[in-house]
């Protein structure tokens, strides 16, 4: 498994159009442009995440009650995740990118849930306990909800900014 990662690792990116850096540009600024003037926070995107969110804890619940409470979190992560690494793999540099910014764009869902710790004004899917508030209870840090919230948010933009960024770089990287 390692000598095929090395593999993968040193095989070059494919080349990035100037079509393509164009349309992903316009992608990731209209997702920004909704992200930002969302009254509520939750854009279409967060509908797919709630899904993989819900999945995620019955499916890591297998494991124990533990990684079936943080499995949510988890579950949203996952799938983003197992995406960018399979265009890593094919060295698909816009779908890596659009699958990383929908990594990132998680931080803000994330966030966005675990500010509400203490406040719970946030409606739960199917009723229940507040995931944030149980793990940031057992945490000991249930008082830094709001600012532990602001640092995941930050990590967000950063993120997804930093993903635009590299498609510009491989974009303007001349190919071997």
């Amino acid at each position: 498994m390692f000598e095929s990662l090395r593999e993968i690792r040193d095989q070059p990116w494919k080349s990035v159009p100037t079509w393509q850096i164009v349309a992903a540009s316009l992608g990731f600024g209209w997702l920004g442009y909704l992200l930002l003037t969302a009254e509520d926070g939750f854009i279409f995107l967060d509908h797919a995440n709630l899904v993989f969110h819900e999945a995620g804890h019955p499916i890591f619940g297998i494991f124990g009650q533990t990684l079936g409470l943080y499995g949510g979190t988890i579950g949203q992560l996952v799938f983003p995740i197992v995406a960018a690494g399979a265009f890593w793999a094919q060295r698909e540099p816009v779908s890596y990118s659009v699958a990383s910014v929908w990594f990132f764009e998680n931080f803000l869902n994330i966030a966005r849930y675990m500010a509400d710790a203490r406040a719970q004004v946030l409606p739960l899917v199917g009723g229940g306990e507040h995931d944030w508030t149980e793990i940031l209870s057992r945490w000991g840090v249930l008082n830094s909800d709001t600012a532990i919230a602001h640092a995941v948010a930050i990590a967000g933009w950063v993120g997804m900014l930093g993903v635009w960024g590299w498609l510009g770089w491989r974009w303007l990287k001349p190919q071997p």
